[in-house]
């Protein structure tokens, strides 16, 4: 069952055309990873989706799936004053309305991301003394806390060590294959891409591969891609 999908979206800042016709859908289980160079518009294209961004012309349609979103940080955000717990259980606010307080639910749910992500420990530790990679699976349970139908996940890894990487990966793949959770997520390491997920979109403001990771294996572009990763390291 499809339960995100795009149609022919095109996306605009003022004059510049940043997507340019792009159609793409999410079925439950899939495991999409949209890659290019930077500059390609894969976070506009992410973003358009959410409904963050509006659509100069094509049509955005979500399915009644509870989406779960984990954006790049920035610096501010790595230092934000805070408990782990407190984090985490702020990806409820998205279904609180105008309550004061939280449920016993939503803390209970909060505690069931922490535990279930290997960060129960750290429930009270202030958010901005953790490491990186702990960083983000607090991020990550956040997410689950405001939809666990569908993560997307723009560059979850960027800044982090490869064994660090490694970890969140093994991580997102096993909500993905255990819990059936959609995952979109846009990498710039295409390796682990094709290694982990069961679809590639591969844009440059226009589709220029859309299908499985097997066939963008066998494809030009993922050759050259990773080519350049190799140069590049």
């Amino acid at each position: 069952m499809v339960i995100l999908s795009a149609e022919n979206i095109s996306v605009y800042y003022g004059n510049y055309k940043a997507v340019d016709n792009v159609s793409v859908s999410l079925a439950k289980g899939d495991y999409l990873c949209v890659v290019g160079a930077n500059g390609s518009g894969k976070s506009t294209l992410i973003k358009t989706l959410l409904g963050l961004i509006q659509p100069k012309s094509g049509t955005v349609k979500h399915n009644d799936c509870a989406v779960g979103y984990l954006s790049q940080q920035n610096t501010v955000q790595r230092d934000f004053p805070a408990s782990v717990r407190e984090i985490v259980l702020s990806g409820c606010l998205r279904t609180k309305g105008y309550k004061p307080f939280y449920s016993k639910s939503e803390r209970q749910a909060a505690d069931f991301q922490l535990e279930r992500l290997g960060i129960a420990h750290l429930a009270h530790s202030a958010y901005r003394n953790l490491s990186g990679g702990q960083q983000q699976r607090v991020l990550l349970a956040r997410s689950l806390c405001a939809g666990s139908d569908v993560l997307v996940l723009d560059e979850p890894v960027a800044g982090l060590d490869p064994e660090v990487t490694d970890e969140l990966y093994l991580l997102i793949r096993t909500l993905n294959r255990d819990e059936k959770t959609a995952i979109l997520m846009v990498s710039h390491d295409v390796r682990r891409a094709v290694a982990n997920a069961s679809h590639i979109l591969h844009i440059n403001k226009q589709v220029l591969f859309y299908g499985s990771a097997a066939d963008y294996q066998k494809t030009q572009l993922y050759h050259k891609m990773t080519a350049m990763e190799i140069c590049c390291r």
